[in-house]
Parts: structure tokens; sequence; C-alpha cells
């Protein structure tokens, strides 16, 4: 029995109407669900004595059900259906007496001026507004005007609608630019099989009289987790808002049909700010076969670690979701403007919204489990937050990492899963060559994080190669005490220079760093500071190395300087330090046997294969050595191609720096492993 319209228009027409009820017959027809569901809303606007009028009632049993529970009684229904107006006036015969069906259209309507309370529409705006043409947009002024006319002053207008974006932007700019009040609800799902897939959302419509002048709008959104209302600028940001959750049902529907081919990304929303509070990747692992307890899990990030490979990339979590052996594993990145209240907190917390991203197939009461690095949900720590004209907002926290150890790091919050710089915190166990505390002495809470910079230790893989890079310098191997000239472009925390400083006591270096905020930050934060041997220089790199005369020679130049242009596909280092002429400047500054490192951060695979085609031009001598698990790879340039070694002989050479680098009050850590990073390199 085909019971759809010919073309949408005829939903506002009475003959479709009058044979769509004579082929449905006596069977109720309910639009957009049934008091149950809808009753947490309307009982918030509906009182018992109120006098109601429902438009467009067809044969639904939603006025009846109001009437039988004492919501309210003194009810009338209208409709364009002669038909439906007839089945309902038989169905509810005499045991309604305060409740009334009359054949009425509602765009002409009988009733005097200020007569109801309430006019309850479920459906009906949605069935006259099928379209934007300038002949539907007047059928709807007429409706609007109408209900208006027949509403007393603080009376409601409730529309239970699927709240199609020119459906809600009509009633929401009609209304409040009559100077009513706005709200829109979005209606709790039942947890059963849903007659739509996309929610349904009630907009509660309050009238007020018109002020003169401009008065200010007020717009509101109730999303259906919480009853307190979300108070929005512009109709536009209301707009927006409901179809924020309308494509959030569409991706639950979707991921409860079928497995997603691709990682699926979301943020769930503090109630009060609005600001993102969880960011979720939902991860499918079709080559999993998971025991039926293992179909679905959530794992919690520890605070400070979303950065990492394995929890920050598509790749790492894949591997991430695979090694915990679960079909769908929801990973949940906790955000650093937001408290928590521990592990047991976050999962009362998201139960039950991760519980709408289950796979197809999970049995309703599957217990889901919670899972963490070491069960807990790590620690993290804003020291300072600031804003820099160049660099924008920023902070510096310390994180708990595995263990006992602790970082504090800088990121960049228009690019805040990438960490900038980054420093262990020295605890409170002696490093070799330090004395142990006295018994007697008081000693600190196991629960208090370090503060000291340990600034023996290199976070940042590709640091580590960037110092491994100083192998590479012609003649025998460049001894702690053999005097260099050493230029680094890029400052942040200020580590790799650091490290240099420390660990080669004849090395003189010179760092330029465009951002004077960044300056403080490594000095204040990171333990940076300049003497004899270190000097700063606020300039852009580009001007700075510009102006370098010839005879201003180094034995080693690194960049390592990010990018503001978050546009370009290579963050690191903007495009004008690869263009050749600059790089033509570079090679005349440094010495004959001297090393060039440039860390290059590009996931642009065409402008990272020209920039290699221009630095071999400028060179004639470059290794590569990529960072595993990260886009970084680190390049070796030289002037000369005699200088060429293979990576046998680089690891030796860094093997014969290493034993030098051990020096008595110069902790080294074995993660450094000089030899295996440039045993790895290649040559291009």
């Amino acid at each position: 029995m085909d019971l759809l319209p010919r073309s949408p228009a005829e939903f506002g027409s009475g003959p479709y109407w009058d044979r769509f009820f004579r082929q449905r017959g006596q069977r109720p027809f309910e639009w957009y669900g049934t008091l149950p569901q809808l009753c947490p809303i309307l009982r918030k606007y509906l009182r018992p004595r109120d006098k109601v009028l429902v438009v467009g009632c067809g044969n639904s049993e939603l006025s009846e059900q109001m009437y039988d529970t004492g919501m309210c009684e003194d009810i009338v229904n209208i409709d364009i259906s002669d038909t439906v107006i007839h089945q309902m006036r038989e169905r509810s015969g005499s045991k309604r007496p305060k409740m009334s069906y009359l054949l009425m259209d509602m765009l002409q309507m009988d009733f005097p001026d200020a007569h109801f309370h309430v006019v309850l529409d479920k459906g009906t705006l949605d069935a006259i507004l099928t379209d934007e043409e300038e002949a539907t947009l007047a059928k709807a002024d007429k409706m609007l005007a109408e209900i208006s006319r027949v509403l007393q002053v603080g009376g409601r207008y409730l529309c239970v609608s699927l709240a199609q974006a020119h459906v809600l932007k009509k009633a929401v700019e009609y209304f409040s630019q009559e100077g009513w009040v706005v709200r829109v609800h979005q209606v709790a799902s039942s947890g059963d099989k849903q007659q739509f897939v996309l929610p349904v959302f009630v907009y509660v419509m309050t009238k007020f009289r018109k002020i003169p002048g401009s008065a200010p709008q007020i717009l509101e959104i109730c999303p259906e987790e919480q009853d307190k209302p979300m108070r929005v600028e512009s109709a536009e940001q209301l707009v927006a808002a409901v179809k924020d959750r309308q494509h959030y049902a569409l991706l639950c529907s979707q991921l409860s049909k079928s497995p997603c081919g691709e990682q699926v990304s979301l943020d769930l929303c503090d109630k009060e700010s609005g600001k993102p509070r969880y960011t979720l990747h939902v991860v499918d692992s079709p080559s999993v076969k998971p025991p039926r307890d293992n179909r679905f899990a959530i794992f919690i990030i520890p605070q400070g670690r979303e950065t990492e490979w394995l929890f920050g990339t598509e790749e790492g979590r894949r591997q991430l979701s695979t090694s915990a052996g679960f079909g769908r594993l929801v990973t949940v990145a906790l955000h650093r403007e937001q408290h928590y209240e521990g592990m047991a907190g976050i999962q009362a917390e998201l139960s039950g919204k991760v519980m709408e991203l289950a796979p197809p197939g999970l049995p309703a009461r599957q217990q889901v489990p919670f899972l963490s690095v070491g069960g807990d949900i790590g620690v993290r720590t804003v020291q300072h937050c600031d804003t820099s004209p160049l660099s924008g907002e920023y902070v510096v926290e310390d994180v708990k990492g595995d263990g006992t150890c602790y970082f504090r790091r800088l990121i960049f919050l228009r690019n805040r899963n990438v960490v900038q710089s980054e420093a262990r915190l020295l605890s409170s166990v002696p490093l070799p060559g330090q004395k142990k505390r006295r018994k007697d002495k008081k000693k600190p809470s196991p629960a208090e994080p370090p503060t000291a910079i340990d600034k023996s230790y290199l976070c940042c893989e590709h640091h580590k190669a960037m110092v491994a890079g100083l192998c590479l310098l012609g003649g025998p191997n460049p001894l702690p005490g053999t005097p260099l000239a050493v230029l680094v472009v890029g400052l942040g925390g200020g580590s790799l220079p650091l490290f240099i400083h420390d660990y080669f006591s004849q090395a003189h270096v010179a760092v330029v760093e465009i951002d004077p905020s960044m300056l403080e930050v490594a000095t204040r934060w990171f333990g940076f500071s300049q003497g004899d041997r270190m000097q700063v220089h606020v300039s852009d790199g580009l001007d700075y190395v510009a102006k370098l005369a010839a005879e201003d020679q180094y034995d080693a130049i690194m960049f390592d300087v990010d990018s503001k242009d978050l546009t370009v596909g290579m963050s690191c280092p903007p495009p004008a330090f690869v263009e050749k002429p600059f790089l033509q400047k570079v090679k005349t500054i440094l010495k004959p046997e001297g090393v060039f490192v440039l860390n290059l951060v590009c996931r642009d695979i065409w402008l990272k294969d020209s920039v290699l085609a221009t630095l071999r031009e400028i060179f004639p001598l470059l290794y590569t050595r990529r960072i595993e698990g990260e886009v970084n790879e680190i390049l070796f340039c030289q002037l000369s191609p005699e200088g060429r070694r293979d990576p046998t002989e680089l690891g030796a050479r860094a093997r014969a720096l290493e034993q030098e680098l051990r020096q008595p009050g110069h902790p080294w850590d074995s993660s450094y492993a000089l030899a295996d990073m440039l045993q790895a390199v290649k040559i291009l």
C-alpha cells in the first residue's frame, strides 16, 4: 500500500490526507514519537488548566494520552482532513468530554485572538515547509502568523520537528524577530529502534509583547543529556548547534550498522562552557577476530600523552587497537582546560555516551571495559600560559610519562597535538656523581612532581639525530674539547643548543630566535641561560643569515624552526628557508668540511621532493635519517662528495664520540644511541 505523496506539495493538501487516513484505517500514525518519549519536555511547558490547540492532529494518540494522564484536558484538535476528524470523533466518543475535534484549516482559523495558552504541533510545520519555494514560504508565514494570533502573551508554541535546517531557520527567525523567546530541546532517544535516524527536536517559542527598537534576541538550546539551556548568539549558531547533533546521530547510526573503514574522530564538549572536554577516536580492527567479550573497549589516554605516536596518530591508534585485541576500540583524549575526577569519574561520565558508538550486534547488557596505561588518567599541571604575537597562544605544562618520569612541555595551541619543546624533570633519585640525601632530611612527597630541568637529557629523537650529525664533521671526531662554531636557528625550549654547549666544552653556540617570548619561556621554564659560549640573537633567521659575512664560518649549522603557516604541507622549516638563494647563502657560511643539519617535517610528497632536489643542487653530499614513528626527517648536507662515509663507518665514529661524551658530571643516557642514529642514514 503506497501512502507516500506523489510530490512534497501534497503534504499540505486536504484530499491527500483524506486518502491517507482512509487507506491507513484506525491504526494511529505517530509522527516523531509518542507521549512517553515527548513527556519529559512537554510536561515542562503544559499545565493542567491550560487551553491547548493541537494543529494537524491526524489520528495520533498524543492528545488522548495527555488527557488520560491528567497532563491537560481542555484540548482542541484541528485538521484539514474530514476523514480523520470523523475517525477521531468516533474513537474518542464521550470518554473525553472536554476535548474536541474540529475540521479547520490552520492557515485560516476561526478562533478569536489570544484564545489559547499552548499551541502544539507534531510534525505539521515540517509537512508544510517541504521546500524553500516562494509559495511554500508564504504558506509557512500564514501558519506561523495564525499561531501567533491565537496565542496569549506568555503562551507557548510547542513544535515537534526533525529540524531540517530551512525549517528551523524559518521558525527561529520568524518568532525571534517578533520578540519571542526561542528554545530548542533535543528529545532523548528511547534506546529502542528509532523511526528516524535523525533525532527529534521540540521548538519552544514563548510569546512576549514586541518591544519597539532592537531588543536582544533570546535563543537557547537544551541538548538531550541536560536540562539547563545553553544560550547562543544568533539564529545561525542555533541552526549550527542542531546540525552538530544531527551529524552525531547519523554517525552513531552508521557505526551501529557496520565497521568504519576510516578512523572516526569527534569532540564531546563541556556542558557549561561548550569547550571540548573529550576527543574520541573510533578505531575498528577488521583483522582482529575477538572473542565475544572482546568486541568493544574504551581506552583512556593519560593526560599529557595524547601527543605520543601511539595515541596521537592514526597508525599508532591502529596498532594500539590491534595489540589490545578488541574489534572496536574508542580512544579518549582528555583536554588540558578541563578538570577530571579520576578514572571512576570519567567512566561514570562517559558510560552512556560511548555506548552510542558500540559496534553492530553488541548485546545490550554487555560490560564494556575502560582501559588505560597503568590504570590511571595521568598527571598534567599547566605551569604557564600566555599569548605571543608571533606564535599565538601557548602553554607550558608538566606531565607524567611512563613510570615515575615527569616531563615539561611547550605546546602551541594552534597545533595542540604537537609538542614544540620537551625536557625531562629531575627526580629525587641522585644522578651519577651526585651525593645522596642525608637520611635525617625531609624527603619529598612521592606524589609531588619534580621541578628542576634535567639539562643532560634530550627528549626529542630528532634532536638526538641532529647531535649525531656532528660525527660527519671532517677530520677526526669532534672531540668534546675541540673548538666548534655552531649556529642554531630556532630556540624553542633550548634543549638542543644547551646540550651542545654542555657536552662540547669548546663549542661556541649562536642561537637565532624570531620570537622574544620563546627566549623568555626557555629561560624561565626550561633552564636555558646565556654566557660566553652561548648567545641568543632575537631576529628573523632569514635576515640574520643574509647579513652574515663570508668570513663568519661555522662548523655546524642547524635549522630547527617551525612554520607559523599551517596551510602549507611543510611545518618545519618555513618554505623560505629551503629556497635556493637562501641555501646558497647558507653554503657560503659553512666551513668546507662542515655539516648543515635540517629538521624537515613535510607531509606533501611533491613539496618534499622539490626540497630534496634543491638541496642536492647546493650540497653535493646529502644524507637522510627518518625518525621512526614521526614525520620528521633529518637531512645532513655537506659540501664535499669526497667526505662520503658509509653507515658502518658513521656508526663507528658515533660510538667513539659517545665514549668521549661520557664525562664525569655529565650523565649519559643509553637512549641517545648516536651510533644507531647514524647507522640508519641513507645517502641521497
